[in-house]
């Protein structure tokens, strides 16, 4: 935006952004807006739209603008504006009212507080306020909401305070938590209403988060007293038990930190002011067990739901405690909690049951890191009971009829509660429990000495439960699962199709079973295949056939001819394309273990049952429709998957490979795909992924293919820059680059990658635009290194490539950028590498010539990408190159780590010092002087923070 546009210019827009009912006017009108928003002109235009306060949108918009422009652009207002900004923005707040849009005042409030936390020269900004607006009952609610928001914004990801001005921001507001904490309670004393107790219990909750409150302070005691008459109260409006609620919960948290953080040394317990306020807490919490039936009474699912998290967290907060305090068979006295939580999980809503399952990970996790039989015998008891109310909570409605649809949130917390019983079942023992499932099969569910038949609903939650824990069950266990197997394969017809379903998902899990007990395997394939043809079966009974392949390929290989005829009928199963995938991967795991005369003429068949459809669709033209049988990419991916998973066994590499004749008739098949879909992106790398499993399958003896698939690949390239080519290319190196005899062609190829890959990369924002591009590129060059890295390092390409591998440092996508570093990684590690030793002395002298060249440079873009650009969890690559470089000079890195350190910004947006001399010295050293990437990610991490 050049000049600054007129307000009535922006009225306008705004007006058509919210009431104009032509969409394509409206899209303009938000295009220009946003625009506007990242111009300068922006502070001043939201300023006076502030002060006309002409319309609700418009002051929405001005608010929203100003808030926006405070935490993402601060850096455009010079030191001497910060003043005049602060005033404006608190002669607007002081203009609130009890009529003022509730969505402003947030704005506005959030605005002040980013500006608080970036203007270092407003030195007491909470007692400022305080004294502004704490004696003007007109302006409780918005100091209430500042005050709210500050703490919870020091730590936002979209404001670069650094590590030095939060810390200063945290202490400042530490020292005048009491003052906060004064002004909260004086609120309680002079007003009762309901809704000032919401603000002020969430105030105090956002100051107890960062510990700016002690938990030991007098003053504490009453907020928290509040707090617990709120939740004792059953007449409570939702929004204050729920702000009430959030107070307790975070407390806890905070108690749990401080507990660790403050030990007696000697006796490891916490000191003892927070061992009372423990015991506090704790029989506070215990007292709230009769409100909670209550809210189950009323049915009032949020109170429920708020209790439940309380328990929760109550439990989590003791969960080290009970533990250590539980050795010997004994049982610690706040063992109690994990009885409120298990009375939770028995509410007869699955959503509520479902807040304490992190509670029973860290259980399990801890008992599982203690390895104590007598400690793990202590919380049985519980985890059984928590597995038998799952299993009541995995019950489907007794009328509903057909299978669980995919999204349903019903079958996404099943899912949950099969991964939980996973990590919790070692605590009571796999067999156990399916002992404890199988009584319920069998009517063993009700009154001790009787029994009842189980419906079907109950029939299914057991099984699924067994389908849980069925992998762990020992292959030579005899009493219970021969049982199971025989009742699910006499399953009478007019079985609800639920339990038919996860029945077969059960046979599916019990695979290695199956192959400790081969006469079993007959009737079982059988049953899967009749279920093979029954809608809703179908995709489950091909998933248990594929997981009883792979378990059992010896037994399974004379049963081979039999897959192959399912193979030959797979499209006449009712099954998705999916289960069809994992099927023919099982039978091609068989089929690698049939002789290997056999292998040639199956292999053929298998092939072409995928390839003949392919054909006709090339042949007739036929226009592609998504995820039908029209669609290439449907076969080309079942090709794959053939030729993934069959790896016949090889004696003597010198044999011919029994899948060549095969893949040389698909060879046609698949060239031929690539030009007729040239166009089409996904069925292109589709059609590559096929083409490497092709390559793999065959590995050297591909040979013969490879100059027409290069030749073909670059040809198709420059027409339409499909990454996946690259990747092919990737993969033909990686399997050819160890033989010099096609070096010269591979590098040829890489050449006439490199053109079209910099034209679309050297666009405005390219590399952020392509990053598959750059991520495949990449891949491809450090595969020349891994293989052939003295041909790659003399070739003219090399600088190139090196200047946008620099370029490409600070793209932040995961792969992308994993493969940019993994690059430099083996760049530099090849100068290191003496394993092969006929051509080191080479390779070290060139890598050491590009590093005098390109190493200075190199370092200051691994250090500006670490702090400005990646994402943190992307350290630990830039980490391996660092260390790579010190392991091979660590005098050089020295010196350029040093030059990029006074590259970086002295002061953050707000004018405060980012780092101390002190703080870039220990980077310095640290990173110079660490021999692992472990060492050098932690030191990156702490730099950064001090520039976030």
């Amino acid at each position: 935006m050049d000049s600054m546009p007129s307000l009535e210019t922006v009225y306008q827009a705004v007006y058509s952004l919210y009431n104009n009912p032509d969409t394509a006017e409206k899209e303009r009108a938000s295009q220009w807006l946003g625009e506007l928003q990242k111009s300068v002109y922006a502070w001043k235009i939201a300023d006076e739209m502030l002060q006309q306060k002409k319309d609700l949108e418009s002051c929405y918009f001005a608010a929203q603008t100003m808030r926006t422009k405070i935490q993402q652009s601060f850096h455009e207002l010079p030191v001497v504006s910060h003043v005049s900004l602060r005033d404006s923005l608190l002669d607007h707040i002081s203009q609130i009212n009890k009529n003022t849009n509730a969505i402003i005042v947030t704005q506005l409030c959030l605005a002040l507080a980013d500006l608080i936390l970036q203007m270092a020269s407003w030195q007491e900004p909470v007692i400022d306020l305080l004294q502004k607006f704490g004696d003007n009952p007109a302006s409780l609610w918005p100091l209430l909401e500042i005050l709210t928001v500050l703490p919870e914004e020091v730590n936002s990801r979209f404001l670069r305070l650094g590590a030095n001005r939060r810390q200063n921001i945290v202490t400042n507001f530490t020292n005048n938590g009491n003052g906060v904490l004064e002004f909260l309670t004086v609120c309680l004393k002079n007003i009762d209403d309901a809704q000032i107790y919401v603000r002020v219990l969430r105030c105090f909750t956002s100051w107890i988060t960062i510990h700016a409150i002690s938990l030991t302070t007098p003053l504490f005691n009453t907020i928290i007293t509040l707090a617990f008459e709120v939740l004792k109260n059953n007449m409570t409006g939702s929004q204050l038990h729920e702000a009430a609620a959030d107070c307790v919960s975070i407390v806890l948290q905070v108690l749990e930190e401080e507990t660790l953080r403050n030990r007696d040394p000697h006796t490891g317990d916490p000191v003892a002011s927070l061992q009372q306020l423990q015991l506090d807490l704790f029989s506070r919490i215990l007292n709230l067990e009769q409100p909670y039936h209550v809210s189950v009474a009323h049915e009032d699912m949020d109170k429920s739901t708020n209790y439940c998290r309380i328990f929760t967290e109550l439990s989590e907060t003791f969960l080290e405690t009970i533990v250590n305090g539980s050795m010997n068979g004994k049982q610690h006295y706040a063992i109690k909690c994990l009885d409120f939580a298990l009375m939770c999980v028995g509410h007869h809503d699955y959503e509520v049951a479902q807040i304490t399952f992190n509670l029973w990970y860290r259980l399990s996790e801890i008992l599982y890191q203690r390895n104590n039989d007598d400690l793990t015998l202590v919380f049985k008891p519980h985890i059984e009971r928590l597995i038998g109310a799952l299993c009541r909570h995995c019950q489907m409605e007794p009328d509903h009829l057909g299978l669980i649809e995919d999204g349903d949130g019903f079958g996404e917390f099943r899912m949950r509660v099969f991964e939980l019983i996973k990590d919790v079942v070692f605590v009571v023992g796999s067999s156990h429990c399916f002992r404890q499932m199988f009584s319920t099969l069998t009517g063993g569910h009700g009154t001790p000495g009787q029994t009842s038949a189980p419906t079907w609903d109950m029939t299914e939650a057991a099984l699924f439960v067994m389908h849980a824990v069925a992998k762990n069950i020992l292959p030579e266990e005899n009493d219970v699962v021969p049982k199971v197997v025989e009742a699910i394969l006499n399953l009478p017809e007019n079985t609800h199709i639920a339990v038919r379903h996860t029945s077969i998902l059960l046979l599916g899990e019990l695979c290695e079973w199956i192959n400790s007990h081969p006469q079993s395997l007959e009737p079982i394939l059988n049953f899967l295949l009749n279920c093979l043809s029954q809608k809703g079966l179908g995709s489950a009974a091909s998933n248990a056939l594929q997981s009883i392949c792979t378990a059992c390929p010896k037994h399974m290989a004379s049963h081979f001819q039999g897959l192959l005829q399912i193979a030959r009928s797979l499209d006449n199963f009712a099954i998705s394309n999916e289960a069809a995938i994992g099927l023919l991967k099982g039978v091609a795991k068989i089929m690698s273990s049939i002789p290997k005369g056999e292998i040639d003429r199956a292999m053929k068949e298998l092939c072409w049952f995928q390839a003949r459809p392919l054909c006709q669709l090339i042949e007739q033209r036929v226009p592609v429709v998504r995820a039908s049988k029209t669609d290439p990419v449907l076969w080309l991916d079942r090709l794959a998957a053939i030729f993934r998973h069959t790896v016949p066994h090889i004696d003597d590499c010198n044999d011919t490979h029994p899948c060549l004749g095969a893949i040389n008739e698909m060879w046609p098949v698949l060239s031929n795909t690539c030009t007729t879909y040239q166009q089409d992106q996904r069925v292109m790398e589709r059609c590559c992924r096929c083409l490497k499993f092709l390559v793999r399958c065959l590995g050297k003896q591909s040979a013969h293919l490879l100059e027409p698939l290069v030749k073909q690949i670059i040809q198709l390239y420059a027409g339409h820059q499909h990454s996946c080519f690259l990747y092919l290319g990737s993969i033909l190196v990686d399997v050819f680059g160890n033989d010099m005899e096609y070096v010269s062609g591979l590098l040829g190829m890489l050449e006439a990658f490199l053109g079209p890959t910099f034209t679309i990369l050297q666009e405005t924002d390219g590399l952020k635009n392509h990053p598959d591009t750059v991520d495949d590129l990449f891949r491809l060059c450090a595969r020349f290194l891994q293989t052939t890295p003295v041909p790659f390092l003399h070739s003219t390409m090399i600088n190139s490539i090196l200047d946008c591998a620099l370029m490409a440092c600070s793209l932040d996508h995961r792969d992308a950028n994993a493969s940019v570093m993994k690059f430099f990684f083996d760049l530099i590690h090849s100068g290191r590498n003496s394993e092969n030793r006929s051509d080191f002395t080479i390779r070290r002298q060139l890598v050491q010539d590009i590093l005098g060249e390109k190493g200075q440079a190199l370092v200051m873009r691994l250090l500006h990408a670490a702090v400005f650009s990646l994402s943190t969890y992307m350290m630990s690559d830039v980490a391996d190159v660092i260390v790579e470089l010190t392991l091979t000079s660590r005098e050089h890195i020295s010196l350029w780590l040093e030059q990029a350190i006074h590259q970086m910004p002295m002061e953050n947006a707000g004018g405060t010092p980012a780092a101390t001399p002190d703080q870039l010295l220990e980077f310095h050293s640290t990173v110079t002087g660490a021999d692992n990437p472990k060492t050098v990610v932690h030191a990156l991490r702490n730099f950064t923070r001090l520039y976030r």
